[in-house]
This record gives C-alpha cells, structure tokens and sequence, in this order.
C-alpha cells in the first residue's frame, strides 16, 4: 500500500500552482528584504499572502502559521491593527537597515534624500496610520488573563 504524500500541491490546477509560485517568489524576496535594505520586506509578504490566498487552502493555512504572519500580520489582517511588540518588530529593522543605507550614501545626496523619505513614510505609517492593538482587545489575550487569574 502506497503512502499518502504530504504534498503541499496535491489536487491543485495548473492556475492555483501558478499562484503558488509567485506566492513563495515573493515570500522569499520578503525574507530577503528582511536581511537587505534595497529590498522591501512588508509589500512582498502581503502579496505572498495575496497568492497564497489564491492558490490552495493548504498552502494558505502554511503561511498563516508561519511566525512571521503570526506576529507582524496577524493583527493588521484581522482586526485592521498591530501590538507595540510587532511595531517594534517591523521598525526597529527597517530603521536600522535604512540608517546604515543612509551612513553608506555619503556622498550621494539624493540617495540619502530618498532612504529618509522611505524611514520617516515608514514611521508615519507604522507609527500613526496603523492603530495601536490593546493586549485586551485580543481575544487570546481575555483568555490568557482569565486563565492566569483563575489559577491563583
């Protein structure tokens, strides 16, 4: 008897493993933006999702348990807001990385004009735009205090 692959693409059209490929393209140009500055993390993740999302229920259920989502996208999909933990997560990165594009265009100005429009976009719109999540209005979080309360 033959066993069961765990195929991730098992029953899927030719359509959705065209959408399944450019979905795991972008998601590895977000994780290597994670680690270059020239290249965007957070717009390549949301289009991975977007592709998954059209590819297979299995490869979509993948990515929405990957730490990643989990903890910078989870909270901006379901509830239009993000934690302090997963603000820091996306600024503190990006501000690093940006700073040192911007010590490294030295002698190029308009790179420099260019990488500090793109950090202070980047605060306005993680900082200001995106709405603060409450650890109260999660419902994980009523649980894990209701849980930790009954225990004492």
């Amino acid at each position: 008897m033959e066993k069961p692959r765990k195929d991730l693409l098992r029953g899927t059209t030719l359509r959705q493993r065209a959408w399944a490929l450019a979905g795991f393209a972008a998601f590895g140009l977000g994780c290597a933006g994670a680690a270059l500055p020239l290249i965007p993390t957070v717009p390549f993740i949301l289009l991975a999702g977007f592709c998954f999302a059209r590819s297979s229920e299995r490869i979509d259920q993948w990515f929405k348990a990957t730490k990643l989502y989990e903890t910078v996208f989870e909270g901006l999909v379901k509830r239009r807001a993000m934690t302090l933990k997963a603000k820091l997560c996306l600024l503190v990165p990006v501000t690093a990385l940006l700073g040192l594009s911007f010590a490294l265009m030295a002698n190029v100005p308009v790179g420099r004009m260019v990488v500090a429009v793109i950090w202070v976009a980047h605060l306005v719109y993680f900082g200001f735009a995106v709405p603060l999540e409450r650890a109260e209005s999660r419902p994980e979080a009523v649980e894990h205090e209701r849980l930790a309360a009954s225990a004492e």
